[in-house]
């Protein structure tokens, strides 16, 4: 049996988004083997602090590559530093004449793409510097003119695959035009390299997005005439905003390293991203491994992905419930860290599980507990007035909280038996006294937490009726 082997061909123009982010997990989720790529032939936009990004990014989110760059420190798995070998398989397209040089400006390709457009036709290369002479070559390069590389594509032939996701897809070769392989400065065209570098590092299947699919009918054309081997193909839906459009920065897209400086755990991310144009028929948080034993190439679906942020959010509720201590404790921001004890450190990540999305929430949570003194909120400030005025609730309390120091259900037994207070006459001037608000973690989390002397401590400051 063939073993699997995907990839993921980033350029590193930028911080990793949310799409290519799920094209990498459905590829990692896929494949027996995964390999990761760096496709920087363009030297103008592709930065190295991108490449570091972006293994950081994909390390972060666990999706690790069998195949692929060990450092941002430039390898044969770089693009860039593979022209030479893409000069080889130029120079064979020129002996057996599938190539041309094109002498066309920007604005000579512009004028007769419009013109085409206005006719009704679809925009393709009008095949202009298809037969020039050798002569009239020779003459332009003495001019001083870079051409561009052109592949000559067969007429009226039809170009077929059978797509992973879309089925039988066919596409006509009149429509097509010769297309760039080189550009003029001498670097590959994405059709040319992408292609020839997944024949040469024997991928075999290939997931990417449906905006790829017109760019196949041209790579097979290509590997075709090398007399290499072609992958499989597959073409994934889009993902869009929640407006119904493309995904942008406008209507929701974030970065990877953006959703990692707000606190997002991978785990929420990948289960997130896992089920953005995939069906799992489950909403429950599944390991990197559990995604991959579900995943099949009939669940994806042809439709589009929308985008929802309440969604990633449910997955980041998930993942923070189910992290471990260690995770969490790491999770949580270095001030966070420093203001709970050691004896209460498991007490307080469990507090953060039931009432946390992200770090910075717990923050206020150790200051109310461990701290001396906290904010009160305008509605429990007047929950703690009424209360001073009405009773001797606190003076119970103080009573209650020393005769049961650590047992919060006797201690509330007690305060009931005491006051007669039940429902929001004990429970909101109890965890108004304690916190500072009306809402938050379980009050039996935070008696324990607190300790008999802060939990006494702040009855008695109530309990002496000082202003609240």
């Amino acid at each position: 049996m063939q073993t699997i082997k995907t990839r993921f061909a980033p350029s590193p123009t930028g911080w990793i988004h949310l799409g290519n982010a799920r094209t990498a997990l459905f590829n990692r989720l896929f494949g027996g083997e995964f390999l990761l790529r760096i496709e920087d032939t363009d030297q103008t936009r592709s930065q190295p602090e991108f490449v570091a990004a972006l293994l950081e990014d994909l390390a972060w989110l666990n999706l690790n590559w069998e195949e692929g760059p060990a450092s941002p420190e430039p390898d044969t798995y770089f693009q860039s530093l593979r022209s030479d070998l893409y000069d080889s398989y130029y120079a064979q397209l020129e002996k057996n004449n599938r190539v041309y040089p094109c002498f066309c400006t920007p604005h000579e390709l512009a004028l007769s793409r419009k013109a085409q457009r206005a006719a009704g036709l679809p925009p393709k290369y009008s095949g202009k510097c298809a037969h020039l002479s050798a002569d009239d070559i020779q003459r332009r390069l003495d001019e001083g003119l870079q051409p561009t590389l052109r592949f000559r594509v067969p007429p009226g032939i039809g170009i077929t695959f059978e797509d992973l996701v879309r089925g039988q897809q066919r596409f006509d070769s009149d429509t097509i035009g010769d297309f760039i392989i080189r550009r003029a400065d001498g670097t590959p065209a994405f059709f040319f390299c992408n292609a020839v570098d997944d024949a040469l590092m024997e991928v075999t299947h290939v997931l990417r997005g449906e905006d790829h699919l017109t760019n196949t009918p041209r790579q097979l054309l290509i590997l075709e005439a090398l007399d290499l081997p072609a992958p499989r193909y597959g073409h994934i839906s889009l993902i869009l905003g929640e407006d119904g459009t493309p995904l942008s920065k406008r209507n929701g897209s974030r970065s990877i390293r953006e959703l990692r400086e707000q606190g997002y755990l991978p785990l929420a991310v990948i289960n997130f991203l896992a089920r953005l144009g995939h069906a799992y028929g489950e909403e429950t948080l599944l390991s990197l491994e559990q995604l991959a034993e579900r995943f099949q190439l009939q669940k994806l679906s042809r439709a589009p992905a929308r985008f929802d942020a309440k969604q990633l959010d449910y997955w980041q509720n998930q993942a923070v419930r189910a992290a471990d201590d260690d995770t969490l404790w790491q999770w949580l921001t270095e001030p966070t860290r420093k203001l709970i004890p050691d004896a209460h450190r498991t007490l307080f990540l469990t507090l953060v599980r039931s009432n946390c999305l992200f770090p910075e929430e717990a923050q206020p949570w150790a200051e109310i507990i461990f701290g001396d003194d906290f904010p009160i909120t305008e509605n429990a400030h007047q929950i703690l007035k009424q209360t001073q005025s009405e009773s001797e609730f606190f003076s119970a309390a103080i009573e209650a909280a020393h005769r049961n120091p650590e047992d919060y259900p006797a201690f509330l037994e007690a305060l009931k038996t005491a006051t007669g207070a039940r429902g929001k006459r004990l429970f909101q001037p109890l965890r108004a006294a304690l916190t500072g608000r009306l809402d938050g973690p379980e009050i039996q989390r935070i008696y324990t937490l607190l300790g008999s002397e802060r939990t006494i401590d702040r009855f008695t400051r109530l309990a002496k009726k000082t202003p609240c």
